[in-house]
């Protein structure tokens, strides 16, 4: 199985969290997601779901 990028094609990082205000995952995690297996993918949503 493979989980969708969350990407909503508005990227614009936020200053002060450090986040892109699209899809809410940090500059490494957007980088890594192209090469993350489904564990770390999920990894990532669980923490964007976090962050929010």
């Amino acid at each position: 199985m493979s989980i969708d990028s969350p990407c909503v094609s508005l990227c614009h990082m936020d200053p002060e969290t450090g986040t892109c205000e699209g899809c809410g995952r940090t500059l490494d995690e957007i980088r890594a997601w192209k090469l993350a297996d489904d564990d770390q993918k999920s990894e990532i949503l669980t923490r964007i779901e976090d962050r929010r």
